[in-house]
Parts: structure tokens; sequence; C-alpha cells
């Protein structure tokens, strides 16, 4: 599929960051867990987390596919600085453009179009795993304010230095889950020390608390116990751009391998020559190639107001196993080089893993799509991402004004 001059242009600007900014130093943030904050910022005044946002708040309204351009440019070089914007955008930011009333988009959508904030979304729970709807942390009104108790864990940019919101799901009456924002320094609000990770060194991810927390009602974010159908309108973007993730890791690592193998010499000729590295480099292609074209095609549709559900968890599917293939294959072809972390191929190796787990895991996916098929019972509720969900449903529109339904 062709882009538009205008997504050909923004893709191009993002590589070159990426290449020029964020390559020559995210190595040494990556293995120090350090969060890249003069990166972040730079980003957004590139536009890049304004991108879908309302034009009237500091954003570009450009859609979808826009952002998803700008994921797939970043994680070629890396996916935790990708990691932080999609989290930041698709599900946090998202959040109140959406659902958020006048006075909320207003308070808090300025800052987190120009990327001077960014907003984590906090759903997974410590009990609930793939298990959405066993939402136990709880908020009950007490006048004007909700006061809200519970516990979050793997939430994506929960601790930044650059954390404006959180909103945060919890349940706030029998079969009701709502969402409601809370603001860093808020009393009762607690966010726990950095997790150790394998992979996304260079992110932030951390366990949130509430004890007693109180925050006004109207940080209530949309309709009370229309969470869960909010929430499921976000994760299905969600997961386009964590295939646009998927897509770029592959992409990354053939860049690598390639250059690598056209440059190494054993036996007299480059390591390109032999024919099993030639065919894994093959391979390499055929999976990034592949895996732009389905997360393209499903932000298209999504950007499009067309139905987009099955789409999505086929782009995150393949993706996901086709930046782990690319991954593997990348350090197999690098040799010891391959099993040092200094090296991009390592990263990518590192970080690839969770791309099968977070937005919902492989098999959740094949699941949906089998669901698509009518050969399974409808999923009730599926998730698994840190800061974020996968639900068995949505409504499969991502335009602004798409209508909620019920589930």
């Amino acid at each position: 599929m062709r882009l538009t001059p205008e997504q050909a242009e923004f893709a191009s600007a993002v590589k070159e960051f990426a290449e020029t900014e964020i390559k020559p130093v995210i190595g040494d943030h990556y293995e120090r867990g350090a969060f890249p904050v003069d990166l972040v910022r730079d980003l957004g005044k590139l536009g890049v987390f304004g991108v879908t946002l309302p034009e009237e708040y500091g954003g570009a309204d450009a859609g979808l596919l826009m952002l998803c351009l700008a994921l797939e440019e970043i994680s070629r070089v890396d996916a935790s600085v990708a990691v932080t914007v999609e989290a930041a955008v698709t599900l946090g930011a998202e959040s109140i453009a959406k659902f958020g009333t006048p006075e909320q988009r207003q308070r808090w959508l300025p800052r987190l179009a120009a990327g001077e904030g960014v907003c984590a979304f906090a759903l997974t729970e410590p009990s609930g795993g793939t298990d959405a709807g066993r939402t136990d942390t709880r908020a009950r009104l007490d006048g004007d304010q909700w006061v809200i108790d519970g516990a979050k864990c793997f939430i994506t940019n929960a601790g930044t230095p650059m954390t404006d919101l959180i909103v945060a799901t919890a349940a706030t009456g029998p079969d009701e889950v709502s969402c409601i924002a809370v603001e860093p320094g808020t009393p009762g609000l607690e966010v726990g020390p950095e997790y150790s990770k394998v992979g996304w060194r260079a992110s932030d991810t951390r366990p949130v608390y509430f004890d007693g927390c109180r925050v006004p009602a109207e940080n209530l974010v949309g309709r009370r116990g229309r969470g869960y159908a909010q929430f499921l309108q976000l994760l299905e973007a969600g997961r386009v751009a964590v295939a646009a993730m998927g897509a770029g890791t592959a992409q990354g690592c053939l860049d690598e391998s390639l250059a690598h193998a056209q440059e190494r010499e054993a036996f007299g000729k480059p390591i390109a020559a032999n024919q099993s590295i030639a065919f894994m480099l093959a391979d390499m292609r055929l999976r990034a190639h592949t895996a732009r074209l389905a997360y393209r095609d499903a932000a298209e549709k999504a950007d499009r107001g067309e139905d987009f559900g099955t789409d999505a968890a086929i782009a995150k599917l393949y993706a996901a196993q086709a930046a782990v293939d690319c991954a593997r294959d990348a350090t197999q072809i690098f040799g010891g080089y391959g099993f040092m972390n200094e090296t991009p191929v390592a990263r990518a190796w590192r970080d690839c893993k969770i791309l099968e787990i977070g937005e919902g895991t492989n098999e959740v996916q094949r699941m949906l799509i089998a669901r698509s098929l009518g050969v399974l019972l409808k999923l009730q509720q599926v998730h698994c991402h840190p800061g974020s969900v996968l639900a068995g449903s949505g409504t499969g529109q991502y335009r602004r004004d798409a209508p909620e339904t019920s589930h």
C-alpha cells in the first residue's frame, strides 16, 4: 500500500530522528535502566505524541496509521522508547480524548499532545492476569470525591519524571467498572519502584497502589460503569500499535544482520554469500514485510471507521512472532557478538518476547481469530499487557466519534 506524501514525510522524519538521536545514546540508557527524558521530549516536539489527538488541543488528528508509522521507525532502533509512546498515546491520552469531558480535555491534552507530559493507563492487577473482568480495585463515592483502594501492576509510564496523569480502572459498583483519572502526588497514591525487566529497560514500568486515594468526582473519565466498553475501544488500536512495533523490531534486526553479514568474513568470503545465511536474511525480509502489510491494513481500516478487531489480532499475532523469529536469527548471524549486550540485536532479543505476551498473548490472539471464524465461543474478557489490556471483544472502531457498545 502506498503512503500519502504527508505520511511518508512524517515517517522519514521519525526515522532520521531515531537514527541520529536515539541510536547513538539508547544503549547507555538501556543498560542503566534510565528513562530517556530528553529523547521523549524531543519526540513530542516532532509531533509524535499528538499525532492522533484533536487539533484543538495541539494534536494533528492524523489517525492511527500515522502513529504506527512512527512506532515502526522508532522500534527499528529501540523498543523501549516506542512502548513509552505507544502506552502514552493509544491508552493514556486517547482515553481522555475519546471519553473525557471538555474540561478534562482542556486540562490535560495540550501537555500530553506536546509530549511535555505522559499518561499511564492502569488496569492490570496482580490477581487478574488475563482476566480483565477481575477488577479488585474499588472506588466509592464519598460526597464529591472518589475514594480508591487497590493495586495495579506492570504499569507503563507510571513513575517517569514526565508522568502527568494515571487513568485507572476500578469497580464502582456491582458488575460495574469505571475509569478515573489520578494525578501524581495525590494523597493515597503510591507508585512503586521500577521493575527489573529483561527487556524494554529504558521504559518505565511500575506497580501502583491506591490506599484511600481521594480524587474529585469530576475525575471520572467517561460514563460511570462504561469503563470496560471504553478500554475495549482503546485496546484494539493498541494491538495495531504493538504490531507496528513488532514490524519495526523485525526490520531493525534485518538491517543490522544484513550489514554484519556483508562485512563479516569466514572461509575467505562474506558470510552473506553462504546459502544458510542468505536464506535467513530472506526469511527476515519476508517476516518484516508481511508484518508491515498486516498492521497497515488494520490501521487503515481503523482510520476509515471500519471493523478492525480481527485484523488487529492478526497483525499483532504475526508481527510479534516475526519479531521473535527475526531477533533469534539475527543473534545467530552475529554469532558470539550477538550475545553481547552492547549490540542492537541483543537488545532486540531481550525486547521481543514481551510482544508475544503484552496486549494479549499469542494464544489469546488465536482465540480471537478463531472466534471470528465461528469456531469458538465468544471470550468474555481477556487481557495482559504492562500497563494495558487486551479484551476479548471490542467496538472495532477507532474514530473518535464512534459509539460505545455494550459487552
